[in-house]
């Protein structure tokens, strides 16, 4: 089926989910940072630099769905320089992967010195989202398409960590099933001792 790139930028035709470019949700959030953003040592906290993160991916993530959606996963969240106050913060954020309800979204964090232009890159981070109704029940996304060879590698190993995902995912349930199990013992022995 052909569609018009009108088409294509509503998302949905005649109830129809459409599939969307990487591009159709892209989001570039800057703001300039506060002495109340500082921690102990001056610099930007880190947990306000998180924050913006979310905000920025959850924008591309709403984007992409247009829908509600939830952060249900940070990964790998690296600090590689500091963003000090008086610095401009740019975040650039685009979906690389998306489910039947989730998407992953990369984002990308850039300091500048507002007085000489000096920019860093100071942080990246994936996040994953689900998309939800009006009744906080997940709901279907639009596919995702690649324009380029580029965003084709992108695309694939989002789906590698994707996969990576769900197998810790599983490692974990199955730990917190053993744990219960022996936490459930040592009450019974404990609980023995005690008649």
């Amino acid at each position: 089926m052909s569609l018009s790139a009108t088409d294509s930028q509503h998302g949905e035709a005649k109830g129809k989910i459409i599939d969307k470019t990487i591009a159709e949700s892209r989001v570039r959030l800057s703001q300039f940072m506060h002495i109340d953003q500082a921690n102990a040592v001056g610099n930007v906290h880190g947990g306000e630099i998180v924050k913006l993160v979310d905000e920025a991916g959850a924008l591309a993530a709403i984007r992409h769905a247009r829908s509600l959606v939830v952060t249900v996963a940070i990964d790998s969240m690296t600090f590689m320089e500091p963003i000090y106050v008086g610095n401009v913060v740019t975040l650039d954020a685009e979906l690389t992967y998306v489910g039947n309800t989730s998407m992953e979204v990369r984002v990308e964090v850039i300091a500048e010195n507002a007085l000489t232009g000096a920019r860093t890159t100071t942080n990246s981070a994936y996040l994953v989202y689900v998309a939800i109704d009006n009744q906080g029940r997940p709901q279907r996304v639009p596919p995702l398409i690649a324009e380029t060879d580029d965003e084709r590698e992108i695309m694939e190993a989002a789906h590698e960590r994707q996969a990576y995902r769900k197998q810790q995912r599983q490692r974990e349930k199955q730990a917190r099933k053993r744990l219960k199990a022996t936490q459930g013992s040592n009450v019974d022995q404990t609980d023995s001792k005690h008649v």
